[in-house]
Parts: C-alpha cells; structure tokens; sequence
C-alpha cells in the first residue's frame, strides 16, 4: 500500500500465500537473513527462553523461601541461584525484550521503510546476544555465580566462583545493545517515510529513539566497569581494593552510572509500547503526543543525572544525597506526564475491552504504585530504613520488572497477528491476563510488607514470624507461572491452528498496518506516502461516547 488513508479500508481475511516467514525457507536462510523482520522473530524466541529460564530460577528461590530454614537448598547454592535470576533476567530478558523483538520487527513499518539503516550490523547485534548469553550461561555451568546481578566489589574480585565468562559475556551483550541503539538512531534519521516529519512518527518510535541515546552513550560504561572488575579478579591489580589504593565504591558510582539510565532502557519502550496501544483500544486520539514524545526525551537526559539515589548508605555527602533525591523525583514528573496523558486518552472513550487492554491496566497499576515507592526510596531517611531489605526488591519488581512484562505481553497480544497473520483465543487470553495481574501483586506486595517489618533481602533463611508472607509471595508467584502456562499453551494453538487475522484485524491508525499481515519480505511495494498524524481516530472536535465491550 502507499497511502495511509487505506490502513482503514476493511479487507477480508486472507493469509497472505508469500510473506516473510515463508519467502525463503530453510535454517540457513534464517541464521543469515538480514530481513528486520526475521531477527526480531530469533530475538522473540531468544528472550522468552532466557524468561523461561529465569522464572525457573525465581520459582526455586521461592521454593525455597517458604520455610525459615533450608528447603530444597542450602546457602551457596541460593546465592548462585538469586545471581543467576538477576543476570538472565536484567541482561538476557528485559533489556533486549521490547527493543530487540518490537523495535527490530516494528521500526521500519511504522516509518514505511524496507529494512533499517545497517541490516548486516543487525544480524551481528543477535549474534552478539548469542554469543555473550552463551558465556553467561557457561558461567553458570562452571561453577555459577554468587556475588548477585551488582557484582559489588570487593567480594567480586576476591569471590571463587566462575566469574569472568559471566563478566566477558555482559561486555559482549554490551556492544550487541550499543550496535541495536545506533542503528534504530540512523534508522529513524535516514529512512522515514515522505511526509513523516519528527512530530509524525508514532509514539513507539518516539520511545525507541530515546531509549537508543541510552543504549549508545550509556552502555560504554558498564561495559568498561564489568572488564575491569574481570581484569582486576585474574590480574589482581587493585582497582577497587582499598587496602591497596583502590576504591570499591568508585565501582558503585560507575556501575550505578550506567545501571540507572539501565532502567529506562527497559521501561522506555514500555511506556512507548502503552502509547501505541492504548489509543487504539480507546478508538480515541492520543491526548497530549507532543507531551508523551518529549517527556520520554527528558526521562533520558534525567536519567542519566540520577545514579546516587544508589549510594545513600555510601558515605557520600549530604549534599550529594540531597541532589540525588531531588533529580530522582524529577523523573517522576515525565513518568506522570504520561500516566496523565494515558489516563485521559481513555476518558470518554470507546473502550474495547480485549486482552491487550487487561496488560494495560495492569502495567498503568504498577508504574503508579511502584512510581510512588520509587519516590520513596529517593527519600534519604526513609531509604536507609528499606536499604537491602525486601521493599526494595519489591520495588524493584513492581516498577520494573512488572511494567516491562506487561508491556511485553501488551506487544506480543497486540502485534501478533501482524507477526504471525493469527489470531489467538481471545477469552484465553483473557483468563491468563487476569491471573498474571493478580499474581504479581500476590506475590509482590508481601514482600513491601516483609522489607518494612525489616526482613533483609539475599537471605535464604529468615524469623519465623516472616513465614506467613513469605508463603503468600511463594502463592502468588505459583499463580503468576500458571497464567505464563496459559500463554504458552494458546499462543503455540495460534501460530498453528489460529485464525486468518486479516491485515488489520484492530483497525488500528498505527502505520505499521499499511502493509499485509504478516508483512512481505520487502514490508512494502512500494513507498508509502504519509499525509497524516499517527494515533488519528477522529476528527477535532467529534465525540466519542459509547462503549465498545
């Protein structure tokens, strides 16, 4: 197609015979393709097998937490266990989810380009992944890891774990990130459609682009600080170690510097994510995109200014804690801009109630509550009561861990059957998409209780008036595996025996919907021509003012 004005024509449901899943056949074809496309659906296989991995390692930690003594295993082996949960999940899983699955397959349909900038270089940042996820897990295979996701010097260098192919393995995954973010920056420079100025590229995009400057300025530095922690544990040169000149806590600072930009990294496209959908499903205009747009620009200059909020309980000054905490809040003014902005898209709207839209709400829950704790940890007197106890972990999780999955399961509801051309079970989804919202906060809101009352975290035994929550976490963790297993079930049911979806089966205004579905190898015959603004559902000044269920 070449006008967007043909994204709504209502097309009957065909399956398109020549697309990019079939145009070339064979694992070769796949392992040396440069189609966008095809990278996105390796990396969507990537990191749900990291996801898997890591929630059988979170599973077992709560196994074990259910009793005050030692369950099923004893203390080195809970060490190796919550580090490994960390590592997979932060480096394998949220970081490359959103941008390397829907960034990958979606960034040149949404700017009515072909491909990206570099398609060879995007073909290295998967192999780059492989690669540094292979040492990551060989490290777990060697010996394990037990210094948590952190690696805090000294302990780090002094550790006789297997450490260095996991620290070798994060550098590599450092420059798969780096190569991803500047390619999407050249991308969206170069290769936008005629009549797609900055202020008419979708929201998503938007989120990307920022998440990009982070990716490319950012991960230099955790790349440097995990090599010269490895270099330091072979060498034993002193870099962090004061007795011999060194400072461990200059390794806070640059981990730290890197780590909380890391943050947005995730979240950024998740917000962009909930931004691209949620005007759909209130068949409603976005309200307020030029605030929603810049704001995701200021959560990454901000970002980068906020790291102290850290080092609290470091020694660094009083005015040093002081500035921290305030720019940390001042992140929390972007983040309400667009919970603001979100909030009254859907007002009035025409809401359709489907799966994607349960994520939706879900993901608007968890990014105020674990806002509002985020505001509270930036709180110096209040931080040190909660410093390395169970309130943090549940922040923690509710801001990041919880909003990024229910913006990957938003994505991967909403965009599948532009990936795949299918429809999945829509009452199914639905059912999944309620336990896991239930058995996040099941399994996550014990735990602010546990940290408040003083339970520290990284301890696998604990007094035994924790038990009793400690058991509901572990409940509503059971609960939150049962709603993934529903997931699987009816997805792998779509991908085989689901319905033609159509093109456009959500008559969505989003451009990635310009072309058949799933799209063709080349994304479009010819170059689409935009003559309108993203996220358009109605006139100015119509109403909209029934309910769609």
């Amino acid at each position: 197609m070449s006008q967007p004005s043909q994204l709504h024509e209502n097309k009957p449901p065909v399956y398109p015979e020549v697309n990019y899943l079939n145009a070339d056949r064979g694992v070769w074809s796949w392992l040396t393709t440069i189609d966008h496309k095809r990278i996105g659906i390796m990396y969507l296989i990537s990191v749900m097998l990291a996801f898997l991995l890591g929630g059988i390692f979170a599973m077992a930690l709560r196994v074990e937490l259910l009793t005050p003594g030692p369950t099923i295993m004893g203390a080195n082996t809970y060490n190796r266990m919550f580090t490994l949960h960390g590592v997979v999940m932060i480096f394998l899983f949220m970081i490359p989810a959103i941008p390397g699955v829907f960034g990958n397959f979606l960034l040149p349909l949404m700017l009515g380009a072909k491909d990206v900038a570099f398609p060879k270089l995007n073909l290295l940042s998967l192999y780059l992944y492989w690669t540094g996820a292979t040492l990551v897990l060989a490290g777990m295979i060697m010996g394990g890891t037990d210094t948590g996701w952190t690696f805090y010097t000294p302990y780090s260098t002094t550790t006789p774990t297997t450490l260095f192919p996991v620290l070798l393995g994060i550098f590599i995954l450092g420059f798969s990130s780096i190569v991803t973010g500047l390619n999407f920056i050249v991308t969206i420079h170069t290769l936008r459609a005629p009549g797609m100025g900055f202020m008419r590229m979708q929201l998503f995009v938007w989120a990307i682009y920022a998440t990009s400057i982070i990716q490319v300025l950012a991960t230099p530095v955790i790349g440097l600080t995990v090599l010269l922690v490895g270099i330091e544990k072979v060498g034993g040169f002193g870099l962090f170690d004061a007795t011999r000149g060194g400072d461990p806590v200059l390794f806070e600072h640059m981990f730290w510097f890197y780590s909380h930009p890391a943050v947005y990294i995730m979240v950024l496209p998740a917000m962009g994510v909930v931004s691209d959908a949620i005007a759909t499903f209130a068949r409603k205009n976005i309200f307020g995109y030029k605030m929603i747009a810049y704001s995701s620009l200021g959560i990454a200059f901000v970002g980068f200014f906020a790291w102290g909020h850290h080092l609290f309980v470091s020694g660094q000054s009083a005015f040093n804690d002081g500035a921290f905490a305030v720019i940390s809040m001042l992140v929390g003014v972007f983040t309400a801009i667009k919970v603001f902005n979100w909030v009254a898209t859907l007002y009035r709207g025409a809401i359709s109630i489907k799966t994607p839209l349960i994520y939706i709400c879900g993901f608007l829950f968890f990014i105020v509550f674990g806002g509002m704790t985020g505001i509270a940890v930036a709180t110096v007197s209040l931080d040190v009561h909660w410093h390395d106890t169970y309130f943090v972990i549940a922040h923690f999780h509710f801001i990041m861990v919880g909003a990024v999955i229910m913006a990957f399961l938003i994505a991967l509801h909403y965009w599948f059957p532009k990936m795949f051309g299918r429809k999945y079970h829509e009452g199914w989804g639905m059912v999944a998409a309620s336990l896991i919202v239930l058995g996040f906060n099941a399994t996550f809101i014990p735990q602010f209780l546990l940290g408040n009352a003083g339970m520290p975290r990284r301890y696998y035994m604990y007094p035994e008036r924790f038990q009793a929550l400690n058991v509901a976490s572990t409940a509503g963790a059971s609960l939150l595996a049962f709603g993934f297993l529903i997931i699987l079930i009816y997805l792998i049911y779509a991908l085989v025996r689901g319905e033609v979806a159509g093109d456009n089966p959500w008559d969505s205004r989003g451009f990635e919907w310009m072309t058949t579905s799933p799209p063709p190898k080349h994304n479009f015959d010819q170059t689409p021509i935009i003559t309108q603004d993203p996220h358009s559902y109605q006139e100015p000044g119509e109403e909209v003012e029934h309910v769609v269920i």
